[in-house]
């Protein structure tokens, strides 16, 4: 579990999960580059707690698994509302023969978002783009065979779509839980969001590209699925369509600004999920993130 000052919210995912975990899940946490009490709070549920000095994701998940020792690897934002069952279920699925990763169904909640946000999202979460793939829900299961298909997460934004791309569809399953993901509250925050989402997806393509053995070539992504996938098919979405196309521009738009920095802070924007309350992602805009 990655966490970059997450003082305010890891308390209540580790609670759920430290309740009824068997004695063989070994939770880590990999504060990294925290200026709060991060560390402190996880350890004070008694699971192991490694410390590096880099605000990096990824470098949290390579040091999580340079002490991990179980075969099955379930990588979790320090703010999903996961509990042991969800675990479970997990590695039960990559048990089955023939499947290497596993991950639950996203369950966008927008109650909290203004009316843009929830346009936005109208559109994005019925892309077909989502079917069949790992990211967009803040924890990803994978098997010891497709771990051991790389040796390191590389320094990319995108990890989730990394993981997405050394399983092949055929090896991959979604269990029938879902898990709740909270939407940005506010259209600055969205805008911000698919900013960072795109970029990701850019640096990933540049990376695909540098390093193409064992690992397969992201789909190529159709500009217009919006339209021919979603608002043909349903007519009455094209106010929320014309909301949908607006951010995404204005987010690359803001990607390419001079005073853009992704990897500050690991790119993140207030949440609703900073109050121990309310836990929901930050780190991605789930079932919107890798929007186009």
């Amino acid at each position: 579990m990655p966490a970059f000052n997450e003082e305010a919210g890891i308390g209540t995912t580790l609670r759920a999960l430290t309740e009824n975990t068997p004695e063989d899940v070994e939770i880590i946490v990999a504060a990294n580059g925290c200026t709060d009490r991060t560390a402190e709070v996880a350890r004070s549920f008694g699971v192991r707690v490694v410390e590096i000095a880099t605000p990096s994701k990824t470098a949290a998940l390579n040091a999580a698994d340079e002490v991990a020792t179980g075969d099955v690897r379930v990588y979790l934002d320090a703010d999903v509302p996961a509990d042991a069952a969800l675990l479970q279920r997990l590695a039960d699925a990559v048990a089955q023969p023939g499947t290497e990763a596993a991950v639950p169904r996203p369950a966008v909640d927008t109650s909290a978002s203004s009316w843009p946000v929830r346009a936005f999202y109208a559109v994005n979460r019925r892309l077909p783009v989502f079917r069949g793939r790992l990211f967009g829900r803040g924890i990803i299961a994978v098997s010891a065979s497709a771990r051991s298909r790389f040796a390191r997460f590389p320094d990319i934004t995108a990890d989730d779509m990394f993981l997405d791309a050394i399983v092949s569809a055929s090896e991959k399953a979604e269990i029938d839980v879902r898990v709740r993901v909270v939407a940005p509250r506010t259209g600055r925050d969205l805008v911000r969001r698919v900013a960072r989402a795109r970029d990701g997806n850019a640096e990933f393509e540049r990376y695909i590209a540098a390093n193409p053995d064992g690992i397969a070539a992201p789909a190529e992504t159709d500009s217009t699925s919006w339209l021919r996938d979603v608002v043909l098919r349903r007519p009455w979405l094209a106010p929320s369509a014309a909301v949908y196309v607006a951010v995404v521009l204005l987010a690359e738009r803001k990607r390419r600004s001079a005073s853009w920095d992704v990897r500050s802070g690991w790119g993140r924007v207030p949440s609703p999920r900073r109050s121990p309350e309310n836990p929901a992602h930050d780190d991605l805009l789930q079932s919107g993130e890798r929007a186009r």
